[in-house]
């Protein structure tokens, strides 16, 4: 099985969604926006100072890109990703992964930005003006990590389980060269954390009326190498007991458990199953685009055969 969208074929920029281009749309404007009118980035930009009383930063934050090549990496992102991940998620659990993700990633930045301040004294830090869909685009990498683990990119023969540990690998090794990347690193780093939190407890299942995928196979160890998740498990363990604190005791009568040290084998299962069901889902649309390829080219054929 292959997705078009991650292996690089011809209708690989064909079929995005309604949802998606609308996005992409917002992305555009935005950028548009900041550059007719420079001092809305003040107003729209995540600013740390001015986040109080300009709360809704934080949410816009997420929807203006910069500058041109950010633009045009988010609006690619945001397509090729999204038309994978919103026919299996669906349009409503999509754009509340979206909100999510954007909204607590910007907490979590303006959180740091503070902290930094209070520790170095740089007013740097709270006049910085931060803004991008990148924590966004992380949090989808995490997403195809979570459905299609092992799927392979054609071009560079990585599977997709591989894309959030490598893309923030990639952004710590050229943060330390380039000091604009440096800005980036806190949204992509929150926004993969927080996708996973997201989709290994909160993320809701109608079929089943579950929470989250508590699956071996979407534990947090497992963005790091082999040899290192005996070492992260243990401390990954104390931040599972405290986020599943408050879900446990509701959770009892449905009949599994998130914040035990065991689980039972339903939610696996479930688990198990979302994977099957998004293999599945790329492969009808994969032929669905195949079959819409063959008829395009057996009119264009015939045309050609009607004009001789």
């Amino acid at each position: 099985m292959s997705s078009p969208a991650l292996s690089g074929g011809t209708n690989a920029f064909s079929g995005f969604t309604r949802l998606c281009k609308g996005l992409a749309v917002v992305l555009v404007a935005g950028h548009i926006v900041v550059q007719i009118l420079p001092a809305s980035v003040t107003y729209l930009a995540l600013i740390p100072a001015r986040t109080i009383p300009f709360g809704w930063n934080l949410i816009t934050a997420g929807y203006i890109e910069q500058s041109v090549y950010g633009v045009v990496i988010s609006t690619l992102g945001l397509l090729l990703m999204g038309k994978v991940l919103e026919p299996i998620w669906g349009t409503r659990e999509f754009l509340k992964f979206i909100f999510v993700v954007n909204f607590l990633t910007s907490v979590c930045v303006f959180v740091t930005a503070v902290i930094l301040y209070y520790v170095s004294m740089e007013e740097t830090y709270l006049y910085l003006p931060i803004s991008g869909f990148h924590g966004i685009l992380s949090g989808f990498l995490v997403g195809l990590k979570q459905i299609i683990p092992d799927q392979e990119l054609s071009l560079v023969k990585i599977k997709a389980k591989w894309l959030p540990s490598l893309a923030l690998v990639l952004s710590t090794a050229i943060s330390f060269f380039t000091a604009e990347s440096a800005i980036y690193l806190p949204t992509l780093i929150f926004g993969t954390y927080i996708s996973w939190i997201y989709l290994r407890y909160w993320q809701k299942k109608p079929e089943t009326k579950l929470r989250g995928d508590p699956s071996d196979e979407f534990a947090f160890s497992t963005f790091f190498p082999e040899p290192l998740r005996p070492v992260i498990d243990p401390i990954a363990s104390i931040f599972d007991r405290m986020l599943c604190s408050r879900s446990t005791t509701s959770d009892e009568d449905s009949g599994y458990t998130l914040g035990g040290s065991s689980l039972p084998g339903s939610d696996p299962i479930e688990a198990s199953r979302r994977r099957e069901r998004g293999a599945r889902a790329l492969e009808e649309r994969l032929a669905a685009e195949r079959l819409a390829s063959g008829v395009s080219t057996e009119e264009q054929q015939r045309d050609a055969t009607d004009n001789v």
